[in-house]
């Protein structure tokens, strides 16, 4: 065992205090939100500070789970982060295995891909590229134009590079071409890492509304960042999610609502992230070992 200052223990102690208040900080807003999307309005208003709800209401959650609006969002939410997930891989992983070789032109590429990462069209060219290309008011216009991220594209090469090039010989030995050492040496190697980037991908196809905002003018395609977005910020709950005949006469106050809308939006990527989180260290790590 390890001896052990005093300063050592103390500065341990204060690491420990300090980042328990950190995590009571972060963890603050999400019990607040949790409190009153199942509080009744006439709890939410008698105290300031409202941590857990003293009379139980799933009015709020009824409300938005009967709304039509709401569920195709979710709908179309899912298939745009899943398809979109899926999409960023491939691409990103299929370039970044053509850069980690040594193709005729690499400088070139390379270079095109950290322009891109320094720099972007900006909007209203991407816009016109969009609409150009036929994609707008379709829900591949959240998936294409982001098909590969620069960044994400130069740590998953320099994962590749990692890779001893002994398998590569060893397998064309054997016979094997380029697609089958991709399919069968280097992706099953490459769990770790395709792993994080695909929750990094993930999380920001779940969390873009901005784009869906601009390409986007049926209300019928809009992701559930949009929906929030119009029921916290641009219009009452209700009129955003329609009418609900069940509870018509006496109808949730709009602040559960919006509460409630808002820890549905965000419990799906919340289960999903501790499955994929602890690749991210191993992953991103082994990718940034070598430039």
């Amino acid at each position: 065992m390890l001896f052990r200052t005093r300063g050592e223990k103390i500065f341990d102690a204060f690491n420990v205090v300090l980042l328990g208040l950190v995590a009571l900080l972060m963890l603050f807003p999400f019990l607040y939100i949790f409190a009153v999307s199942f509080s009744t309005m006439e709890d939410f208003l008698s105290t300031e500070i409202l941590l857990w709800p003293k009379h139980w209401s799933f009015d709020a959650y009824e409300y938005i789970l009967e709304s039509r609006a709401f569920l195709v969002s979710l709908g179309v939410t899912a298939y745009v982060t899943i398809v979109g997930t899926l999409v960023n891989l491939f691409f990103t992983a299929t370039m970044a295995y053509a850069l980690s070789r040594g193709i005729m032109g690499q400088r070139f590429f390379l270079f095109m891909v950290l322009f891109a990462m320094l720099f972007n069209a900006g909007m209203i060219p991407t816009y016109l590229i969009v609409k150009a290309t036929g994609l707008l008011n379709s829900v591949w216009s959240l998936i294409l134009p982001v098909a590969i991220g620069p960044f994400n594209l130069l740590v998953i090469r320099n994962f590749f590079l990692n890779i001893p090039n002994e398998l590569n010989e060893a397998a064309k030995i054997d016979g094997a071409n380029d697609l089958r050492i991709f399919w069968q040496i280097i992706l099953p190697l490459s769990k770790p890492a395709l792993a994080a980037f695909a929750l990094f991908y993930a999380v920001g196809h779940w969390n873009s509304y901005f784009n869906a905002i601009l390409y986007l003018n049926d209300p019928a395609k809009w992701t559930i960042q949009v929906i929030l977005r119009q029921i916290v910020v641009v219009a009452e709950p209700t009129a955003a999610l329609g009418t609900n005949d069940m509870l018509l006469d006496n109808p949730p106050p709009p602040v559960t609502i919006q509460m409630a809308a808002i820890l549905l939006a965000t419990i799906p990527i919340l289960v999903v992230y501790p499955f994929l989180q602890k690749h991210f260290a191993k992953g991103v790590m082994i990718g940034s070992i070598k430039g």
